[in-house]
């Protein structure tokens, strides 16, 4: 990599800190800082929704299956599609009505205080391990693509993320997900057709690979895998707290619901251009072996990108990928401080609040890069993340979403469903194995992981309906919520122009690379500065809109 490209990098990285850092003012109460005042524009929240969900995995992950396997890479992918437009139909705009700032906090309103305890207990401990998997991917790509020790990687990028989301708060990271949304789309529409081009053309990528590479499913990833996964898709994009925040953070029910399905929309297209460069490599180079595949889409981007553009691609990467951690980072730090620390000093000022929320993300970073460190010895990240996901997720979120439209659960049974599941899943990954060695495929361990809480749920309604009882905290939760204020003590307006402002000035600077870049292109100049002035049209078209 040449003094280009690292310059390059070093202006990426220098202009999403700067936005980052220039909401340094805004989160002067809870609701300001973590949920940027419960009133985003649904395109914001529903392009960080996608951003957040797909850069943990989609360089790394679905990059390394992308390689190893071909088209099943992007058959996983377009089950999170599905998800998102039943999520938009049905569940975001429940979550929205709930009026809680967290999901945490929904689960108090509607369950119990105790019950919300456990899971966050749960849910911390899960976010830790989740973030470090985030992480690492990150490190990853700058090894892959600089050479840097993969431990100095985790240790300087995770300070880094560490910060502007501590300073920023929500905002922060919405804004820093919209402007790697436009980077990322702009630089792979470039990487693909060059990558096509390195090979000969489209004929000869069909004719040289391999001859299973275009088949949707295979035997690790079969037709039951992708429906077990898709239901899990379903319950983590519905569910997880963090996801969650952005269905609760826009001012409507209708806007939650435009949040979801421009996540589903985008989850049908993008898997088609995201996976095609790791696929292309494969043809280029057949001889990656073990995990050395997490790497197949960097070294296609090494391949063909132009001088400077390997260094923007890489930028956006990083920071898209690690758009994962911020989201999580931000929730988890606002579930400790309104969540627990307000409970037990409930008469605590917003601006000390505020303080002890960042102080609960700086430990909460650090124990992140601790994880992201020990990865390598799990197995590898492929392995981490389908792991999490079979554990966790339809234990951890199909419950509490299932009480947002049920009233006969109580806090008993939906926690009896989790810790009944967690406990079967792990029985299973980890003992079963070693004491009848019965050892679960990956599709059998999914289907186990969204199947047990499914049961479990509708055995429960099966009682309710033939012993009906009258749940008192329900009606409770149903008075709550119509007591709730929706009046805002933020500026949301001038907060979501600011907002828009700063992403429109990022995307025009971001063209201005480009199109200067293109000046320094041996091949495909042209191309390359098209890109570049058409992303920089667009971030002027972004700021005259919302200077008033």
């Amino acid at each position: 990599m040449g003094i280009t490209d690292v310059s390059v990098i070093f202006i990426f990285v220098l202009l999403i800190f700067i936005c980052g850092m220039s909401f340094s003012k805004t989160g002067k109460n809870m609701k300001s800082y973590f949920s940027a005042g419960g009133a985003l524009p649904w395109w914001m929240s529903g392009l960080s929704l996608f951003m957040s969900f797909f850069s943990a995995g989609t360089f790394v992950v679905w990059g390394a299956i992308a390689y190893s396997s071909g088209w099943v890479a992007i058959s996983i992918q377009w089950t999170m599609c599905i998800s998102g437009l039943i999520i938009g139909f049905v569940i975001a705009p429940k979550w929205q009505k709930t009026k809680a700032i967290t999901a945490a906090q929904f689960i108090t309103d509607r369950l119990g205080y105790k019950t919300q305890r456990t899971y966050t207990y749960l849910f911390l401990l899960i976010s830790i391990f989740t973030m470090g998997a985030f992480l690492y991917p990150v490190a990853k790509i700058v090894e892959v693509s600089t050479g840097t020790p993969i431990v100095a990687s985790i240790v300087g990028l995770g300070i880094l993320i560490l910060i502007y989301t501590t300073v920023g708060g929500l905002w922060a990271v919405i804004v820093t997900d919209v402007l790697q949304f436009v980077v990322l789309t702009a630089v792979v529409l470039i990487v693909v057709p060059l990558s096509f081009d390195k090979i000969g053309g489209i004929d000869a990528f069909i004719s040289k690979a391999p001859d299973t590479f275009f088949q949707f499913v295979n035997t690790e990833y079969s037709p039951l895998f992708l429906v077990a996964f898709g239901l899990y898709n379903l319950f983590f994009i519905a569910g997880n707290w963090a996801y969650v925040q952005r269905y609760t953070s826009v001012s409507t029910p209708k806007d939650a619901k435009k949040v979801g399905w421009l996540f589903g929309v985008l989850y049908a297209v993008c898997p088609l251009i995201w996976m095609l460069p790791p696929m292309v490599y494969r043809v280029l180079n057949p001889n990656l072996n073990g995990l050395e595949n997490e790497g197949a889409y960097l070294l296609m981007c090494k391949e063909v990108l132009p001088v400077g553009m390997l260094g923007l691609m890489l930028g956006g990467m990083i920071f898209a990928t690690s758009s994962s951690v911020n989201t999580t980072l931000n929730i988890s730090a606002g579930v400790l401080t309104n969540d627990i620390y307000k409970h037990f000093k409930p008469n605590t000022p917003e601006r000390k609040l505020v303080k002890i929320g960042k102080l609960a993300t700086v430990l909460l970073g650090v124990i992140t890069i601790i994880i992201a460190l020990m990865v390598p010895y799990f197995g590898g990240i492929v392995e981490v993340v389908m792991s999490l996901a079979a554990l966790t997720g339809g234990a951890m979120f199909l419950p509490p979403i299932w009480a947002l439209f049920s009233k006969n659960q109580t806090g008993f049974t939906v926690l009896s469903v989790t810790i009944i599941s967690l406990f079967i899943n792990v029985f299973f990954k980890f003992f079963s194995p070693l004491l009848f060695n019965l050892k679960l495929d990956r599709a059998l361990e999914m289907l186990l992981g969204v199947a047990v809480p499914i049961i479990l749920l509708i055995a429960y309604e099966i009682y309710f309906m033939l012993k009906p009882v009258e749940n008192l905290k329900y009606q409770e939760y149903k008075a709550l919520i119509e007591l709730k204020t929706t009046t805002e003590t933020d500026s949301t307006s001038t907060q979501n122009k600011k907002g828009a402002r700063v992403i429109g000035i990022g995307i025009a600077l971001t063209g201005l690379i480009i199109l200067t870049l293109s000046f320094l292109a041996a091949t495909g100049a042209f191309f390359v500065g098209t890109i570049g002035l058409l992303v920089g049209i667009l971030g002027i078209l972004i700021i005259y809109k919302n200077l008033k």
